[in-house]
């Protein structure tokens, strides 16, 4: 039976629904085409082992889920897309803009072993095998995937980390690290809250007015019900500030899937008020593929008798 999704109009099929055995999950066909370098995907309730309200893919950790059904759902979900889930590195994320490098060292924090880090809204690394995880329901997950340098980063961008502007910072940091262009970078703004359904009051409108132009301003934020209440659009805000930190209007790719819409398929803190699980964002470079025992078995005679050519 097919998913019944509400998708947001005027986008363009930027998001792919995907089933693997029980899992559902979601990925960004822009990244897809680099299915050979990395692993990109967005968790949905469907396929796990949770109940009641954290039916049934919940991947929070920090509310009150039966631990053992939430590491039987990382497991589950971790083989559906194709990764280790030892591998895999979970934010603590507090609505900051701190960024943490990502490394070997981390993985299977969070998940298998404990983080000694707090308040990281975000991840960079260059690393293979390192799989970057956020959780979400109704912020936004920010994807970035540089192809030139092998660098990707994931970000947390709620209304606090989007004025912050923790994208560009992220984007900062990849090119101090990893040497990454800004205009190389592919950034997906993925499934989250759409500005029909997040309606704010007016301290978040003085808020971002400090940070952007009056002309930006009137893209990201509409009229809501009365002079107090706004309609905030966090993906126009985001797609500003990844502009403005260099990246190129073809290489952003807008998500077409709100979670308040589709309370069924995604976790949305709004519409449960709160009741709810957590979906995760992955973002993970694919290690080199290990050689074949046999292949280089097979090829040891050749590889001998060449060598024997050669000092002769």
């Amino acid at each position: 039976m097919a998913e019944k999704i509400i998708y947001t109009p005027k986008q363009n099929n930027e998001t792919k629904l995907r089933k693997k055995e029980r899992v559902t999950y979601i990925t960004f066909p822009v990244l897809d085409a680099f299915e050979e370098q990395l692993v990109n995907a967005f968790s949905t309730r469907r396929g796990g082992f949770s109940k009641g309200i954290y039916k049934s893919m919940n991947l929070g950790l920090n509310n009150d889920d039966e631990g053992e059904n939430v590491f039987f759902n990382y497991r589950a979900f971790a083989q559906a897309i194709g990764i280790n889930y030892n591998n895999i590195v979970i934010s603590r994320q507090e609505h900051t803009t701190n960024i943490r490098i990502a490394t070997s060292e981390d993985r299977g924090k969070g998940l298998v072993k404990p983080r000694d880090y707090d308040a990281v809204d975000g991840f960079v690394t260059n690393e293979p095998g390192v799989a970057l995880c956020l959780l979400f329901a109704d912020c936004v997950p920010v994807y970035l995937y540089d192809p030139e340098h092998q660098a990707i980063g994931l970000v947390h961008s709620g209304w606090k980390g989007t004025v912050g502007q923790i994208s560009a910072k992220a984007i900062e940091l990849m090119k101090a690290e990893y040497g990454s262009r800004a205009e190389d970078i592919i950034a997906c703004i993925g499934p989250s809250i759409c500005q029909d359904c997040y309606e704010v009051s007016a301290d978040l409108y003085e808020a971002f007015s400090k940070e952007y132009s009056e002309e930006e301003m009137n893209l990201i934020f509409r009229e809501g019900k009365d002079a107090e209440h706004f309609q905030l659009n966090l993906w126009k805000a985001i797609e500003i500030t990844l502009l403005k930190a260099g990246a190129l209007p073809a290489n952003i790719h807008v998500t077409d899937i709100c979670t308040n819409h589709n309370p069924e398929l995604l976790f949305s803190h709004r519409f449960t008020k709160g009741k709810r699980g957590n979906l995760a964002a992955v973002l993970m470079l694919k290690p080199e593929p290990p050689v074949d025992p046999e292949l280089f078995k097979n090829l040891l005679p050749s590889f001998k008798k060449e060598n024997e050519i050669r000092s002769n």
